[in-house]
């Protein structure tokens, strides 16, 4: 059976919510849909481990039937692994399926549940399909058993997937989507993943340490900081994870994110962390390495009752008000071990309020134990388009020597790329911060580091436009050159470094000289417009030099990526190519680090999986995956799709045949598919042309009787009927050949595929991963050289007409304008 590729599996399990979706919406029906995969990968993962030990048994000289007998009992598996009891088997879910489906699943949960107590206590106790819970609509048994059908279709074990974690990225896929779809409410158990990726970086957990999130929602603070972890060469097993949430729905699905990660020791407790925190040990509160979390934004709380309130020893918030955010970093703080790193999402608000919030910010910062405050972009965040900031905070040693003298101020609210619902922050965005944050030095515009004596001027009052202000400055409206003419050279040497990256000097090579006025210059006499459409040529040569730059550095280290599957470096990889691709560019100017840091980032992030693959399964087998993925697009939705899912489905076949794969490995196939595809269009517009016209009535028109109340036909392009005849046979049979040469796509590409060597089908990937950094640099070149273009266009909007020139129009118009009142006879 061929393995299963990520996004043949996120399809599958998107499919499965489109039987859901329209009945209830996402923050009901993802309940159902990660129960019944739970199920299906345990029974599917228990199968194989039970059919290994039955081979296992009857190796050592038990018979078959012996073997089968010893397998179903609970006592033959490690306590660490999943026991699936008979009821909780997929195959006995199925036999059920057709007399009382809700009820099988029902048992199935609650069994697999008891015969893994430990690792699922009240974690499946959640999820009903007899009966509606916490505003959960009841599925009716035909929607049950659809989705009892859907879930049978691929199994699930490890040895079904391309590489080993492939469930767990689709789980997560999957939670983002149902995010997406809840909106407010996807955001009480969501932070957006490039966030937490970027939290990860700011306070690197390691192998051995200790990792809490003490508001952790679906444990994606905790998952990362094990994919941290890995991605730079640690042992993630070695990383411990602790959380705590209080909503139960959230909770267990935080419990079962763990476990579709293969991460069984993770220990996540129920309940309100303010109220009481559950992560205890000899009577006091356990302390961690690293905190990553992203508390509810304006929550209140109860002082009265509230377990280790010795936690709140900076002070306390009004518990009504919605002020809570700085009571969660106190928690933060007090179970933060002494040299530890914290990084938690925070409303703005926490930065500037007054009051007994004003006093906390004070405490904090003089004890030394907030280091930087970081700015994100609004709507970022799944129900809140609020902008919201970062604090990193230090234990009780503070800060190491060299950043205790103030806190770093990073103002990144213009670090996102905007999208069609959420802004997103992306894996360039984050280089830039992380960058900032480790260099702990000024950076205009962007980052500075604000001396304790100053936040003590301003009362600690922690506004991050106070101290690194991005506005852009005001456009300068020079009053000489709007009423003479001319562009101040003042304004020229501003931007001088922004057309020199291309190699333009611009007073030589854009403007002239004014005779005897050394202030000001004068546009070329072909006028600003046609100079301003000739700067990318002048660019072109700067542009140049920065691709054979870019080929050269490419040919040097290709070969690191060529031997990824063999080396399995991918860290080592990605930090090697980074350091060297802005070595290698930055000298040619065009681009600074940022930028050339942050395209390796985001190039490197987009190859995330395929990487994965790579190294697992080597370049043909990462080819072999493609092939089945675009196969997968083609299978047909259920009958009982609706147009919506319908339409997801003819979109995802559209894109699977765009596949940059298909012109690669069968570029004749494309050509002789686009020919079909333009002669049917062809035919198609002759066809309707040289059709008689429907006859139309001519609607409120006449009403007489014997009137003629239809429309004149045009019957001049009417084709005779012979003739429409064979223009239609004609239509039929490239329709028919159309159909045929569509059919066999899949065919043609798996065997060109399968003929492929493996130096050829490390080529194919090699070049693809070359055209997509090229890519991700080349759009930052392109926004630079708009830029100076637009730059250039400003001058010439505002210099380029003077108050004379208004005043000769002025005047040339009124003179017309007496022409004509003297021609009318009215002067």
């Amino acid at each position: 059976m061929a393995q299963l590729t990520l996004p043949q599996l996120e399809r599958h399990l998107y499919a499965a919510a489109d039987i859901l979706r329209g009945k209830m919406d996402a923050a009901q029906y993802q309940d159902y849909i990660f129960g019944m995969l739970f199920l299906k990968r345990a029974s599917d993962q228990f199968d194989v481990a039970q059919a290994a030990l039955v081979k296992k048994l009857v190796a050592e000289g038990k018979s078959q039937e012996q073997a089968e007998r010893i397998s179903e009992a609970r006592g033959a598996y490690k306590a660490h692994e999943f026991y699936v009891p008979q009821e909780s088997r997929w195959s006995t879910i199925v036999g059920k399926s057709r007399t009382e489906p809700a009820e099988a699943l029902n048992v199935a949960l609650a069994q697999l549940e008891n015969h893994n107590h430990q690792a699922l206590d009240g974690v499946l106790s959640y999820i009903s399909f007899t009966e509606s819970r916490g505003g959960n609509t009841k599925l009716t048994k035909p929607v049950i058993q659809q989705l009892i059908d859907h879930f049978s279709e691929y199994r699930l074990s490890n040895e079904d997937f391309e590489f080993p974690d492939l469930l767990g990225y689709a789980y997560e896929y999957l939670i983002g989507e149902f995010a997406d779809e809840g909106g407010k409410k996807g955001g009480q158990f969501y932070t957006p993943r490039s966030v937490i990726r970027m939290m990860n970086q700011l306070v690197k957990p390691q192998s051995g340490m200790s990792v809490y999130d003490p508001c952790c929602g679906s444990a994606g603070m905790l998952i990362l900081a094990k994919e941290y972890v890995q991605d730079h060469g640690g042992d993630e097993s070695h990383l411990s994870v602790y959380g705590q949430e209080d909503n139960g729905s959230a909770w267990a699905m935080a419990r079962m994110n763990l476990l579709m990660h293969g991460v069984a020791d993770g220990v996540i407790h129920h309940g309100d962390t303010l109220a009481d925190p559950q992560h205890v040990q000899g009577g006091q509160l356990q302390r961690f390495d690293r905190i990553l979390t992203n508390p509810p934004f304006a929550q209140n709380y109860r002082r009265a009752g509230m377990k280790f309130a010795e936690r709140m020893g900076y002070g306390w918030t009004p518990e009504s008000g919605k002020k809570a955010d700085l009571m969660f970093i106190q928690h933060v703080l007090a179970v933060l071990e002494a040299d530890g790193i914290a990084a938690s999402v925070m409303p703005h608000g926490v930065l500037f309020r007054g009051g007994e919030e004003q006093k906390i910010r004070r405490q904090v910062i003089e004890e030394g134990r907030l280091e930087a405050v970081i700015s994100i972009g609004p709507n970022v965040f799944y129900g809140t388009g609020i902008p919201a900031c970062i604090l990193v905070l230090r234990g009780r040693d503070g800060a190491p020597e060299g950043r205790r003298d103030g806190v770093l101020f990073i103002n990144a609210d213009r670090e996102v790329t905007a999208g069609r619902t959420q802004n997103l922050l992306e894996a360039q965005h984050a280089e830039k911060i992380v960058s900032a944050y480790e260099g702990w030095r000024e950076i205009a515009g962007f980052a500075r580091v604000v001396k304790f004596a100053e936040l003590a001027k301003n009362d600690y009052n922690l506004n991050i436009r106070r101290y690194v202000d991005n506005t852009p400055a005001p456009e300068p409206q020079d009053v000489r050159a709007h009423l003479y003419g001319g562009v101040p050279r003042s304004e020229i040497a501003a931007r001088k470094a922004q057309f020199e990256a291309f190699g333009i000097e611009p007073e030589g090579a854009l403007f002239r000289l004014r005779d005897g006025d050394l202030e000001y210059v004068d546009f070329l006499s072909e006028g600003y417009a046609a100079t301003a459409a000739r700067i990318p040529e002048l660019a072109q040569e700067r542009e140049v030099v920065l691709g054979r730059a870019f080929h050269a550095w490419w040919r040097e280290h290709r070969e690191q990526l060529a031997k990824l599957p063999v080396h399995q470096q991918k860290s080592q990889t990605r930090e090697e190519l980074l350091t060297t691709f802005v070595a290698a560019l930055k000298p040619v100017g065009v681009l600074d680090r940022y930028q050339l840091a942050g395209a390796v980032a985001a190039w490197w992030f987009d190859a995330k999986n395929d990487l994965d693959v790579l190294m697992a399964k080597n370049f043909k087998g990462l080819i072999d995956g493609w092939v089945r993925s675009i196969a997968s697009a083609f299978e047909e939705p259920s009958v009982k799709a609706d147009a919506k899912t319908k339409a997801r489905y003819r979109a995802a076949m559209r894109k699977a045949r765009e596949h940059r794969l298909v012109p690669e490995l069968i570029p004749e196939y494309v050509k002789q598919l686009e020919t079909a595809e333009a002669l049917v269009a062809k035919l198609d517009a002759e066809v309707k042309a040289g059709s008689p016209p429907k006859k139309t009535s001519k609607a409120g028109q006449g009403g007489g009787e014997g009137e003629d109340d239809e429309e004149e036909l045009d019957l001049s392009r009417v084709l005779p009927p012979k003739q429409l005849a064979a223009l239609k046979k004609e239509q039929r049979e490239a329709k028919l050949e159309l159909t045929f040469i569509k059919a066999s796509f899949v065919t043609k590409l798996s065997e060109a595929a399968k003929e492929l060597t493996p130096a050829q089908a490390q080529e194919v990937v090699l070049g693809f991963l070359n055209a997509d950094l090229y890519a991700r640099m080349t759009r930052f070149v392109t926004a630079d050289r708009l830029a100076v273009v637009d730059a250039f266009r400003r001058w010439g909007e505002k210099y380029a007409v003077t108050m004379a020139d208004l005043d000769q129009e002025r005047e040339a118009s009124a003179k017309r304008l007496r022409g004509y009142l003297e021609e009318l006879g009215y002067v």
